[in-house]
């Protein structure tokens, strides 16, 4: 009854709505950023850019491509001025939080912010372009390896441990989140969740449900804090090795019980020794009990030898090489 009551109370704060439109309104300053937080000079987007096709869309806002006059693509995030009710005051809240965390953040793992703008009924966000989308929409194209999703996992850790050292809780890990390039560089992404903290004195029960820490769920009083991204984490990792989400058996009602039990979601015995433990470790349900981003670093799933790879040459590029460089010694 008391694990029903606390679902219900997370429910309810998942739904809150405290923001007055118009306060957002005045705060909200157009900003074309030119300099990082470190200094040195960022790309900014001008006041005269053209808003493209769309590339997707969350609770808060929906993202375009973005083309400015001297051909500079990036993302833009899009969310309306009109007062929409209680739903369009939280989007507007959250992109606030997003805008003031990225604008001070300045790591390869976590994606670029390039500055604000807005009009009479829409304000933007504007970002670094990531031209392959979501690690989710990757996986329902690709099927994910061991050694591809420890490569995107090292550098999600790396991100986490930039942002953990800041004492910031991103609250919101998953794959949909999580942005990957054509280089295969991947990229956090979407703060609006995130809040920073010092003394896991984090109360609101935010984030997506099937990828929520148990001490999220059933709080019982108590805070949380850093810890509950190395859950969400966990979660991803699996996300990425079954191509489902964590829970997918389970209505969002009945995966919030089974967390909040404590309950972990099951782990596939094909997965590697490495990839079950690693994810294993995340999913402690003792957040004391969890290893730290940096600590994870360390693992032996993500400490595996990165594999170069190499695109073999058509016969008529050998041919080429040979008529005018003569016999190369990789060709002998």
């Amino acid at each position: 009854m008391k694990l029903a009551l606390r679902i219900r109370r997370c429910l309810g704060e998942m739904l809150e709505r405290v923001v007055v439109v118009e306060e957002l309104k005045t705060k909200l300053e157009p900003i074309h950023s030119i300099f990082s937080p470190n200094g040195k000079f960022r790309r900014s987007v001008s006041s005269s850019w053209q808003k493209g096709h769309r590339l997707g869309s969350g609770s808060y806002g929906t993202v375009y491509e973005g083309f400015t006059d001297d051909g500079f693509f990036f993302a833009v995030k899009e969310v309306s001025l009109l007062d929409q009710g209680s739903h369009g005051k939280q989007s507007l809240i959250q992109l606030e939080q997003e805008i003031y965390l990225l604008s001070q953040f300045e790591h390869d793992n976590i994606v670029q912010y390039l500055g604000t703008d807005k009009d009479e009924t829409k304000l933007y966000i504007f970002l670094e372009l990531v031209t392959k989308g979501s690690l989710a929409n990757l996986y329902d194209k690709y099927l994910l390896r061991d050694s591809q999703v420890s490569v995107f996992t090292r550098q999600i850790l790396s991100g986490l441990t930039y942002l953990h050292d800041r004492n910031v809780i991103h609250r919101d890990i998953k794959c949909a989140n999580i942005l990957v390039d054509a280089s295969g560089s991947v990229k956090l992404a979407d703060f609006g969740l995130a809040k920073a903290t010092k003394f896991n004195d984090v109360k609101s029960c935010k984030g997506t449900a099937y990828w929520m820490a148990p001490e999220v769920v059933n709080q019982k009083n108590r805070g949380y804090g850093l810890a509950a991204d190395i859950w969400s984490l966990g979660c991803a990792v699996l996300e990425m090795l079954t191509r489902q989400p964590p829970y997918s058996h389970l209505e969002g009602m009945q995966a919030l019980f089974q967390i909040g039990r404590g309950e972990p979601p099951p782990v596939p015995d094909s997965l590697s020794t490495d990839a079950r433990d690693f994810i294993f470790k995340c999913l402690q349900v003792n957040p004391n009990k969890r290893p730290t981003a940096a600590q994870l670093l360390n693992h032996p799933f993500v400490k595996r030898p990165p594999q170069t790879s190499s695109v073999p040459a058509s016969p008529r590029a050998t041919a080429y090489v040979r008529e005018y460089f003569g016999q190369p010694s990789v060709l002998r």
